[in-house]
């Protein structure tokens, strides 16, 4: 008796293997395609920075953005779960626009003046199968302080959604100060991708086991965060 589809098995055996070879090209087409086009998003720009500065809070870090606004951070080159956050189109357009205008890291950045030790930092542009990077200390260049200062304010972003994750984890009593952090960055106008934060607030505001004050806090922050998505 036949097993397979009625359909199929009503052929003739010459029209199934032709309609079976048929489905197997076909099959092939269409994974070559998918394939191909996740290869040419992994192949998309990718901007990456780095900051290498010993007996700092984290000694090191790194933080990479693709093409589409994903970013990850990590505090350890051997991190295989490191944090994500997802930007705005308007952000993302603003950190590839000043990679942009620094000729994707084309030229040195490095001042030259003896200044003090403030980190080694690093820009990386992936692009193409190409890749332009370029380390400094301190730099004199507008855009080359302002693109680090945008990832620095990324760098406290996670460091604070690390803070506040232990807080509600282990120490219930350290978790209003946890979100008071993020309140100060977000008035210094330093919070970035600050949807993230949503599910350890949310956790905070339902139970009733965290201070009052705290819930209160966490509700508030998480209002203004919803607010800024509409």
């Amino acid at each position: 008796m036949c097993t397979t589809e009625r359909w199929l098995c009503a052929l003739s055996g010459d029209e199934s293997a032709g309609l079976m070879r048929f489905v197997v090209i076909l099959a092939a087409a269409l994974f070559g395609q998918t394939f191909f086009s996740q290869a040419g998003a992994a192949d998309g720009p990718k901007l990456s920075y780095s900051r290498t500065f010993p007996g700092s809070n984290p000694p090191w870090f790194e933080i990479s953005i693709d093409q589409n606004g994903a970013g990850q951070y990590k505090e350890d080159p051997k991190d295989e779960d490191p944090l994500k956050f997802q930007l705005t189109a308007t952000e993302t357009g603003q950190v590839f626009g000043l990679a942009d205008k620094l000729g994707h890291f084309s030229r040195q950045l490095e001042s030259g003046l003896k200044v003090a030790n403030m980190g080694i930092k690093t820009f990386r542009y992936e692009a193409d199968g190409k890749v332009s990077e370029v380390k400094f200390n301190y730099s004199q260049d507008a855009d080359a302080r302002l693109l680090a200062d945008w990832f620095e304010h990324v760098s406290d972003t996670e460091r604070s959604l690390i803070v506040l994750e232990n807080a509600v984890r282990f120490d219930k009593l350290g978790v209003q100060d946890a979100i008071l952090r993020v309140e100060i960055l977000r008035d210094q106008n330093k919070l970035v991708a600050p949807g993230q934060f949503l599910p350890m607030l949310d956790r905070v505001v339902k139970n009733e086991s965290f201070l009052h004050m705290a819930r209160d806090r966490a509700a508030n922050l998480a209002d203004w965060i919803r607010a800024q998505q509409k």
